[in-house]
């Protein structure tokens, strides 16, 4: 009889991560078993092998997989739970595909596959310099280029070398919507291409999850920040890119950062991690500046006379810059002409979606909220009603005030919607399609990607799903409504995140020999997330951006932990926030304690939210930290990426 410690995919008992079962037959590390607890029977993993305890133990039911999990994914999701520290159950739930158990038809996938115009890339000196610097053998490698300077090709060159030496390669990108152009570009160079994420149906990622667990050959995985759990062996490579984006970071538990947590399992299997950027996150360029010869530049354009686009910051405050429209300027108005007739495409750049943001009366000043949440809700036009994007409370538009009777009902703000509504009626006979959360299923930007590239779409509009790293040939107009709208918000990272969408918006033109014109409106035109944006210069803003940091110690100079209380009453959530940071103050030591205050959503569904930052230039001290949070009402999250 053999006995293992096995850690099923659900929680047990708090404190308690694996149990004894025993096998007839041997079984390796990392199987993927059936097993019994009480009267249910759940998934779990074997994590190690041990002596016949002094109790009787339950027989494993079942193997659901004989191939065992690679050996580095099974020991970076143990350092998952505890640098996380989250329940290895909630970590393992989180890297095993849905329906693990369930008997799948062989179904073939189908390969999407866009034609591009480049095949063959000519490396020039600065990507050789890269690629050189990625295969010396680095475990961690920045890849920071300018928006147009090849960092694909790069990541295709190092994939290549890799599959040559018998290595698998994982490609992460931020978005799924950005999955179909990495796929357009590698299924060119690799045959065995493998695209995961969670639009796929979950019988569909089964079958690609099992296909990488039994494959024998070296595999290219593209997918999303889960694509990290594909149980491939042999990893010689792992490429992260647009490695600044927000969405990297899993908001739900287990919230681990895919750039840490790549890190790991690369370390884990003897593999490089690329993070690849033209605007990295100010911490991870601090702490990579800190070991010699880590960051790769690529300073210059990838092709030869390349022109850098026009550019032109237009001051919201000046009116007479808007004469022919009140939120499309006059200078905007007749870029987008102008690229019309010649044929090519303009896109429009605004992280705000719906119609409008504000409905209220114009005679009390009454405002259309959410009854739950307690934030004004978003006219959505199309649909002719208001929605919460917190809680997704929907109400109708009324047509005269509930407090004063009033039928002086206005809507202000600007949203994607608007300006859709607002472009169709000033050009009727041009194809315009919007980008944003709000698209239905098959509208999104993957599934036109082709479209886009071939320039088949005259005007693009969107949120940040627009702004990032697409290279469409057709592209000559950018126009960015409003650049400040994001440096009102009440976060360490606020300017950081406005320079690193501005930039990027900026960086979608100027990577041919075209002329292009890139046209910024801004409150704001002297702000120096604005400034360096309008120009990409990362270096400034970089130098800028950590002075602020030291002075208020925020990261990279300590680190992080967001605590949040949720209760049905004002009150219990204040006492309880305070209990909590008073024992914190009490119990440990090198901390900062900021708050308890406010959560930014103060209210959401129902509930009042409370939060406490605790910072500490040791790390350890806020992992000490969760363990004096109370079970129940509270949520935590080490190294937030925002405080919001």
């Amino acid at each position: 009889m053999h006995y293992y410690e096995v850690a099923p995919t659900k929680i047990v008992r708090q404190g308690s991560s694996s149990f004894t079962y025993c096998s007839e037959t041997s079984l390796e590390v990392g199987t993927i078993v059936s097993i019994s607890v009480g009267k249910s029977s759940l998934i779990g993993v074997t994590i190690s092998k041990t002596t016949k305890p002094s109790y009787t133990v339950k027989d494993i039911s079942s193997v659901i997989e004989s191939t065992p999990l690679p050996k580095p994914l099974l020991k970076t999701l143990l350092w998952m739970s505890e640098y996380y520290a989250t329940p290895l159950a909630t970590v393992l739930s989180a890297a095993l595909p849905t329906g693990i158990q369930k008997t799948r038809r062989n179904i073939t996938p189908v390969k999407e596959t866009v034609k591009r115009s480049r095949i063959n890339f000519v490396l020039n000196n600065d990507q050789r310099s890269a690629v050189e610097k990625i295969s010396s053998g680095l475990p961690t490698v920045m890849l920071h280029g300018i928006t147009g300077s090849g960092k694909t090709a790069v990541y295709i060159e190092s994939a290549k070398q890799t599959i040559a030496r018998g290595k698998s390669v994982l490609v992460i990108v931020p978005e799924i919507a950005l999955t179909a152009q990495l796929v357009a570009e590698f299924t060119l160079h690799f045959e065995d291409t493998l695209l995961t994420h969670s639009k796929q149906t979950e019988a569909a990622r089964h079958q690609i999850w099992q296909q990488a667990l039994h494959s024998t050959k070296p595999t290219v995985i593209i997918g999303p920040r889960s694509a990290l759990f594909t149980p491939i062996k042999d990893i010689g490579l792992i490429i992260i890119d647009e490695c600044h984006e927000p969405s990297l970071k899993q908001e739900k538990s287990p919230r681990y950062s895919a750039l840490r947590t790549a890190s790991v399992l690369a370390g884990q299997s003897g593999a490089t991690v690329i993070f690849g950027s033209a605007t990295p996150l100010v911490s991870d360029y601090y702490l990579a500046s800190l070991h010699a010869n880590t960051i790769a530049e690529l300073p210059h354009l990838a092709r030869q006379g390349a022109k850098k686009p026009r550019i032109e910051i237009i001051d919201m405050t000046k009116r007479d810059s808007f004469i022919r429209h009140r939120f499309l300027s006059d200078a905007l108005l007749a870029s987008i002409d102008r690229t019309l007739k010649e044929g090519k495409q303009t896109l429009i750049f605004h992280n705000r979606r719906g119609s409008t943001l504000t409905t209220l009366c114009k005679n009390c000043g009454w405002q259309a909220g959410c009854p739950h949440c307690y934030i004004p809700l978003t006219l959505h036009a199309d649909k002719h009603n208001l929605l919460c994007h917190i809680c997704s409370y929907t109400s109708r538009v009324p047509t005269s005030c509930p407090e004063c009777n009033a039928t002086d009902i206005i809507h202000k703000g600007i949203g994607t919607k608007l300006i859709e509504s607002e472009l169709r009626a000033l050009f009727p006979n041009k194809k315009i399609v919007r980008y944003d959360g709000d698209n239905e299923r098959d509208a999104t930007l993957d599934k036109h990607y082709e479209q886009l590239y071939k320039g088949e779409i005259d005007i693009i509009i969107g949120t940040q799903v627009v702004a990032k790293g697409l290279d469409l040939p057709h592209l000559r107009t950018v126009g960015i409504i409003q650049a400040d709208s994001g440096l009102s918000l009440p976060d360490y990272s606020s300017p950081e995140r406005t320079f690193q969408l501005l930039s990027q918006a900026v960086g979608r033109v100027g990577r041919s020999a075209a002329d292009t014109s890139v046209l910024i409106q801004t409150y704001q035109p002297s702000h120096p997330s604005i400034v360096y944006g309008a120009v990409q210069d990362y270096h400034s803003f970089y130098n800028y951006s950590l002075a602020l940091r030291k002075h208020g110690t925020f990261p990279p100079f300590c680190y992080l932990l967001k605590l949040t209380c949720s209760y049905k009453t004002e009150a219990t959530a204040i006492r309880n926030a305070k209990n909590l940071a008073n024992t914190l103050q009490q119990t440990l030591t090198d901390i900062e304690i900021a708050g308890p205050t406010p959560a930014f959503r103060e209210r959401i569904a129902d509930t009042y939210r409370w939060q406490i930052v605790v910072k500490s230039p040791k790390r350890q001290r806020l992992v000490e930290a969760v363990q004096l949070i109370p079970n129940t009402h509270w949520q935590f999250e080490l190294d937030p990426i925002s405080l919001l």
